[in-house]
């Protein structure tokens, strides 16, 4: 499991319950309590928990998004589309989609380590920086447009082009086109 998803699960059961050991949220995932506090700190520093006696409490007034938001618009992230953006910091930032992720990476691409993206066929994990990315296909995911899908495989990218239209770019190429259409306007607002 992905630190990004473990630390989304930790915000649920804090909703659930309030307040949890360090011991128990280790025994919990199967991980070891160093993991659990690495976790516990990257929450800590947003503001979404705070640190109590041998466990976490959920803050109360945090204004940070929730781990279910985008970090760049704000809309509920889908999963299946989602995108984590890794700092070299090992910060982790869940966005709603790969256009969002190409938005965001620019803003801050100085503190980039990885952005992680999954196989729009195969719901594999990718990185995007070797994946193909298909923009402007005429299918609407009913997310963040202009759209970016990514591909593990060119072949896959070009089946589904034949299909859906669209043109294929690398990662670079891609991000060029999506920063050319964010001057055009864009369906996203920045955080």
């Amino acid at each position: 499991m992905l630190p990004i998803n473990r630390q989304q699960k930790l915000i649920e059961w804090l909703k659930e319950e309030g307040a949890l050991r360090i011991a128990d949220i280790s025994a919990r995932f199967g991980v070891s309590e160093m993991t659990v506090y690495r976790d516990v700190n990257q929450l800590a520093k947003t503001k979404q928990v705070i640190k109590t006696s041998g466990g976490i409490a959920l803050a109360e007034n945090s204004s940070l998004p929730a781990a279910n938001l985008c970090s760049y618009c704000l809309k509920p992230v889908n999963h299946t589309y989602s995108v984590q953006l890794i700092t070299v910091g090992q910060e982790v930032e869940q966005l709603c989609c790969a256009h969002c992720a190409f938005l965001r990476y620019e803003d801050k691409k100085e503190e980039v380590s990885h952005l992680i993206c999954k196989d729009f066929l195969l719901q594999t994990t990718v990185s995007a920086a070797s994946a193909v990315f298909l923009l402007h296909a005429e299918l609407d995911l009913h997310c963040c447009q202009p759209q970016a899908i990514p591909f593990a495989s060119l072949d896959h990218a070009e089946r589904f082009q034949k299909g859906f239209g669209g043109t294929i770019c690398t990662f670079g190429k891609a991000l060029e086109i999506i920063l050319n259409d964010r001057q055009k306007g864009c369906a996203c607002t920045k955080t």
